[in-house]
């Protein structure tokens, strides 16, 4: 694969070819990651159309700095490049899949007598992975199968053929439940042993049949050398095979290797179901929620989820069986709208599928949204307040012992925490540990900006602190003539105690109510907000220290050095002639001959 980069300018002379573009920012972060029958054309389209083209791909096409291309063999090559990449960088403007959810698999390990195990941890060099599978119920029902049938082992021990020999183990309680039979004390070979693990490796990637064959061919060999109770064994783990295949059967067993994928659709976001359906039994089934970015239809919808979630579970399918008509096909992916017949009502209920995912989603959405108008309304009685609390910030400060003082403001929007909102405060006027100056300060900095920018002020502001922080907040309110246009109070942190401006006493809200707890999770953001700022400044403080102490380093070459070296520790190992690129041959010495002088002091 060829990899070239081009300027925006420059889209007309891309080839005429199959392949992968990208395009990057003017930070040089990658912004979108797209597929193309031809680059030249795809890339063009985005360049030439001034009608037609939603504002998401405008406002993105005026980022655009750079394009890289990867040119391919087939457009079905670029459908797989164009997956690896979106999955590995995650472009802010690409369809994003939410599925934040880790899969167990059944692992098959590398070792003698190899054990089946569950694990989510992908260690290739251990052993075979089967899966993933989207149920754990499913994956245990499968396990259950393998070991009612097989006698595979449980234990961990070491079985090489050294510790066998020398004895150096017993059987357990599975070998005399009949559950495992004894190899580690040389009562199963191992090639015995492997036998039961071929057809369990069967079972595992759903070819049932074959494992069904074998279990019919035994019986009928005890059965003609009259080893009935050997026969009877092998009938019923048939039986127990039938039964289970029975259960998880959805369709007509010729229907043998296919994927099933359904769409449905809202406004902002698509709904995906997919299935695996091996031998008219569904070996997967999952449901995805995704995104929209852009102006993407829903084939280009559904053939972006399938192709991840194929990728997910390892999909070798045939041909994959979707609910509506596939108008640009892609040649190598095999897609088949069926109209009649047992394919068609796989379809169907695929579809069922995602559209009650879809009314499920609805559903909690809403459950969520009016449980969050219920606690602020709540919250608007409890205060008394005039209007409804959906703006609220909330102030903090840290220190300690006066060093480093610094303080935080967070916004909640509808009761939900909007973190593009928040700021930070370096403490500029006040000396020494002082928070009621302190709140004054950032106080007064906050809504002295939002009155000259002429923006909204908030519909409650809360002080993390009892009265002595509340009414230097209001101090800073009135010295900028605002105080009273918007309620402000203070919580104290011991009994949750909310004071008002004026008044001696304060309120108490019951403990179990939402709406205390909407204000302390509020005021605990507040405080996590800027103990985490003020330990970023300590620490920074602290390795400028350490450095400005060394004659001839003053503050803005303590700056250039952990600029580059990010810590006191990296500088300490660095060589002089590393540290005479940053600060110069002079300094670098000197910086060197401080650390030999005091070195153990």
């Amino acid at each position: 694969m060829q990899t070239s980069s081009f300027a925006p300018s420059d889209y007309n002379t891309l080839p005429d070819h199959p392949g992968v573009y990208r395009y990057f920012n003017e930070a040089g972060e990658l912004i979108y990651v797209g597929k193309a029958k031809s680059l030249k054309k795809r890339v063009s389209s985005y360049f030439n159309k001034n009608t037609g083209v939603n504002l998401k791909t405008r406002r993105m096409v005026k980022e655009i700095r750079k394009i890289e291309i990867t040119l391919v063999n087939s457009e079905f090559d670029a459908l797989l490049l164009e997956n690896n990449l979106i999955k590995k960088s995650h472009p802010k403007y690409n369809i994003l899949l939410r599925d934040d959810k880790t899969y167990p698999y059944l692992l098959i390990t590398k070792e003698n007598f190899p054990r089946i195990f569950q694990t989510r941890k992908l260690i290739p060099k251990r052993g075979t992975y089967f899966g993933p599978f989207a149920s754990v119920k499913a994956m245990n029902n499968v396990l259950d199968l393998i070991r009612e049938l097989f006698t595979i082992r449980t234990c961990k021990l070491d079985l090489s053929p050294y510790k066998i020999n020398e004895g150096k183990y017993k059987v357990c309680l599975e070998y005399h439940i009949g559950n495992c039979q004894g190899p580690c004390v040389g009562k199963q070979s191992e090639s015995d042993y492997l036998k039961d693990l071929e057809q369990a490796k069967h079972i595992l990637k759903g070819n049932l049949g074959v494992a069904k064959t074998i279990f019919r061919q035994e019986m009928q060999s005890y059965a003609e050398n009259l080893e009935f109770e050997k026969a009877q064994r092998m009938k019923e783990k048939l039986d127990l095979l039938e039964k289970y295949q029975a259960k998880s059967l959805v369709a007509n067993p010729n229907i043998s290797n296919h994927d099933v994928c359904s769409i449905v659709m809202d406004e902002k976001n698509a709904y995906v179901n997919y299935m695996r359906v091996k031998n008219g039994a569904m070996i997967v089934s999952k449901n995805v929620e995704l995104k929209k970015k852009l102006d993407e239809d829903q084939e280009e919808l559904l053939i972006t989820a399938l192709i991840r979630l194929q990728d997910q579970f390892n999909s070798d399918a045939e041909e994959v069986l979707v609910n509506i008509e596939i108008n640009n096909p892609i040649e190598g992916l095999n897609l088949v709208q069926p109209k009649i017949g047992d394919k068609k009502k796989l379809v169907e209920l695929s579809t069922k599928n995602a559209l009650f995912y879809k009314k499920e989603k609805a559903l909690l959405q809403g459950l969520n949204q009016d449980k969050k108008d219920r606690v602020i309304k709540q919250l608007q009685q409890d205060l008394s307040l005039p209007e409804i609390p959906d703006h609220i910030e909330c102030f903090d400060n840290s220190n300690i012992q006066g060093t480093s003082p610094v303080a935080s403001m967070v916004c909640f929007l509808n009761g939900k925490p909007t973190v593009k909102e928040y700021r930070h405060y370096h403490i500029k006027t006040v000396e020494g540990p002082n928070d009621f100056a302190s709140m004054k300060e950032i106080v007064t900095r906050r809504y002295k900006r939002l009155v000259e920018e002429e923006k909204p002020l908030p519909k409650l502001v809360v002080i993390d602190g009892g009265k002595g922080q509340l009414s230097s907040a209001v101090e800073a309110l009135q010295e900028l003539g605002i105080y009273g246009k918007m309620p402000i109070i203070g919580i104290a942190k011991r009994l949750e105690e909310i004071y008002f401006p004026g008044d001696s006493y304060p309120i108490h809200i019951d403990k179990k109510s939402e709406s205390l707890r909407l204000l302390q999770r509020i005021r605990d953001e507040a405080h996590r907000f800027a103990i985490t700022f003020h330990r970023k400044v300590r620490s920074k403080n602290a390795f400028g220290t350490q450095l400005t102490a060394i004659p001839g380093i003053g503050e803005n070459t303590a700056n250039k050095l952990l600029s580059h070296f990010k810590s006191v520790k990296k500088i300490n190992e660095a060589s002089e002639e590393e540290i005479a690129t940053i600060i110069g041959a002079s300094k670098a010495k000197g910086l060197i001959e401080w650390k030999e002088k005091n070195k153990g002091a």
